[in-house]
């Protein structure tokens, strides 16, 4: 297939790129990118999954594509390869982002699943031209991409070193929400996920908790009816959090209310059941 190429800012999808650290000059890709700006996730974890990292890795991938949302992973071994494999099987599209220069797919074991990426209606892509050597470094410098395309980023399974923390650790210098896959505490695969969710990192446990944060507009719009206040300072920071607004001090300034008034309704409303603190003073409908 052609192989093509585009600066970042010349692609609606891809010009978010704009503004991460260390921004590629160039991308090069096969397949089709997006026209537009996509909701977008990043899925990451373990080269080496447990049965229970599979699962959920399938299960994110498949409901977010599902949901029209575009699947981001790496194309490596494991969780990646897991995220496109349920991203297409559910009819949906999904983005690789190679380590690799664009003609030379690694590991060579996904040459078939990076061609079903692109006749999927996805694409592969990477800032390492074709021909270019490939050097260990450069699979770390490409999280930063696949973070930086992303609207949020979901950490599976990764033990307390592992490469895809670095995702992780893009994400968060980028202001992308971060979610963790809790695990069991006696498994070193966890331990990764596990030190996030203390470090801040939001608990992945449904996929409401991503829809909530990026997309409140594709929740069941049932469950949003129901979301009603009992006065008019609780409805109307429902309203905002049903638009999408969960930073509490963007509600704060958009609403011109007292910061001590805020802090008493969202508490309420917590209490209530109707909302959940997402970490750093960010909200989602429950």
């Amino acid at each position: 297939m052609k192989i093509n190429e585009v600066q970042p800012q010349d692609n609606k999808f891809t010009e978010v790129l704009k503004t991460i650290a260390l921004k590629p000059k160039k991308l090069y890709y096969r397949g089709i990118l997006p026209e537009t700006r996509i909701k977008s996730v990043a899925i990451v974890g373990s080269r080496k999954p447990t049965s229970y990292g599979k699962d959920i890795g399938y299960k994110v991938a498949h409901e977010l594509a599902q949901k029209g949302i575009i699947v981001i992973s790496g194309l490596a071994l494991g969780i990646d390869s897991i995220a496109h494999t349920g991203a297409l099987e559910a009819g949906g599209q999904t983005i690789a982002v190679l380590g690799s220069s664009i003609d030379h797919i690694y590991p060579r074991t996904n040459l078939a699943l990076g061609k079903q990426i692109e006749n999927g209606g996805g694409a592969i892509i990477s800032e390492y031209p074709p021909g270019v050597t490939t050097y260990p470094a450069n699979f770390l410098a490409r999280n930063r991409i696949v973070s930086g395309l992303s609207d949020a980023v979901v950490v599976i399974e990764a033990a307390t070193r592992s490469g895809t923390l670095s995702t992780a650790a893009h994400a968060l210098n980028q202001g992308r929400p971060v979610f963790a896959v809790p695990g069991n505490i006696n498994n070193p695969m966890s331990a990764g996920c596990n030190n996030l969710i203390k470090q801040g990192a939001m608990p992945y446990t449904e996929l409401d908790d991503i829809l909530a944060v990026i997309a409140p507009d594709k929740l069941e719009q049932a469950n949003l009816a129901e979301v009603i206040g009992d006065n008019r300072q609780e409805n109307d920071v429902l309203n905002l959090i049903k638009q999408g607004v969960n930073d509490g001090e963007e509600i704060i300034a958009r609403l011109k209310v007292p910061v001590g008034e805020f802090n008493q309704t969202i508490t309420m409303l917590e209490i209530k059941g109707l909302v959940r603190a997402l970490g750093g003073n960010k909200w989602g409908l429950r």
